[in-house]
């Protein structure tokens, strides 16, 4: 290689730029720092691994089919912007994280653009959950799928596209730097002080509709327990409107930023009212029991209802089958049933322990303790440079 490979990057919400900067890391160490250079779409973490973004990709962090509707216009333009720095930068191979409204139509103008651009599409949609013919699509999108679910691959294999199973990324977080009695310190709390986790999600939509139930949970367990903590770890797409609405809350609680903050608070919580996605798993990695919440708009709920195929949303949940981690979902989504779930957990020992070892089991399911799967997804990405750029 006389010049350093260009790899473009994309990536449109915060999960999705954590694993865009752990493949950018992966890539350094794989072809050697001053031999890549990145380009694209991402966020902070992205940032300090040289992926300077053209604009915020909080703007892209959208939650239902209304909110959907309504940003369709700044998402087409953000996808043109996309394209067009592609056009610019002429990356070798574009791999396109998550999000996957936004990376396909990314992707279809990439293909545009240039038809031998190698197109990789990293974490596929959960097609075994619902909207099967997404994998179709994909198929038709891009040249190879890294999948973070073992289960993955017969559905977009029987469509034609190469998938190669790299590994679940959370599974592969490391914690054992993570201290509950700094965050205790950080907070002012005693070592016998409960601490109830609240993390509402990394789209503002989803501080918008989480956040109200979940802020009625914790008044009414602070009103029976005056010496619980409610920490907030925000992720940066979403912090200053998280900081906005606990300045207006008339209880004290701690917001932290960071992923040894969010670490340091998951090993010191007692339980965790948690947003589904990716974060679930982290909270079972510390050892932190947990209720899971969600909700959308009723006419998006309404919509999507009838096809998913799962009894559950979360992945801990769908390893085990059956309910390990309560899920409060759409109507169950408000204070009272929240505070009553979690209540039961802040008051009993017993039953916390249950809930981690069961926690437990369902994270060897998962897959625990596997390589690392930016290393891997980086393998396959080296690969198809190499055969891009080998001389015809």
């Amino acid at each position: 290689m006389n010049r350093p490979a260009c790899v473009m990057l994309v990536a449109a919400e915060a999960s999705g730029d954590a694993l865009g900067a752990e493949l950018a890391r992966a890539l350094k160490r794989r072809l050697g720092a001053d031999r890549v250079r990145f380009v694209g779409v991402g966020g902070a973490q992205m940032a300090r691994e040289g992926v300077q973004s053209p604009f915020d990709i909080g703007e892209l962090s959208i939650l239902g089919l209304l909110e959907g509707l309504m940003a369709y216009p700044k998402v087409v333009a953000r996808a043109d912007e996309t394209a067009a720095l592609a056009a610019r930068e002429k990356p070798d191979i574009a791999v396109l994280i998550d999000s996957w409204g936004f990376t396909l139509r990314v992707a279809k103008r990439l293909r545009r653009l240039d038809p031998g651009l190698p197109l990789v599409k990293y974490v596929g949609p959960q097609v075994w959950a619902s909207r099967p013919g997404r994998a179709r699509t994909l198929a038709q999108a891009v040249d190879h799928l890294l999948a973070i679910h073992s289960f993955d691959a017969p559905y977009f294999e029987k469509e034609g596209l190469k998938t190669t199973f790299v590994g679940n990324p959370s599974l592969s977080r490391d914690l054992s730097g993570a201290d509950g009695a700094r965050l205790r310190a950080r907070i002012g709390a005693e070592p016998d002080d409960p601490i109830l986790l609240l993390l509402p999600g990394s789209r503002p939509a989803e501080i918008a509709r989480v956040m109200p139930p979940f802020e009625d949970a914790a008044a009414r367990l602070m009103a029976e327990r005056p010496n619980l903590r409610v920490v907030v770890p925000a992720a940066p797409t979403v912090v200053e409107q998280v900081r906005a609405r606990l300045a207006a809350w008339p209880h004290a609680a701690a917001v932290v930023e960071g992923e040894a903050a969010r670490f340091d608070a998951m090993k010191a919580a007692t339980v965790a009212l948690a947003c589904s996605g990716t974060v679930t798993t982290e909270l079972a990695l510390a050892g932190c029991p947990m209720v899971v919440a969600y909700r959308v708009g009723a006419i998006t709920y309404a919509l999507i209802k009838p096809l998913i195929r799962t009894p559950f949303i979360t992945l801990l949940n769908i390893a085990a089958g059956r309910a390990v981690a309560p899920e409060m979902i759409q109507k169950d989504c408000n204070g009272p049933a929240l505070a009553r779930v979690l209540a039961e957990r802040l008051d009993d020992p017993a039953l916390r322990a249950r809930q981690v070892a069961d926690q437990n089991d369902a994270l060897e399911r998962m897959g625990r303790g596997q390589p690392d799967p930016s290393e891997r997804a980086a393998e396959v990405v080296a690969g198809m440079l190499e055969a891009r750029r080998a001389p015809s």
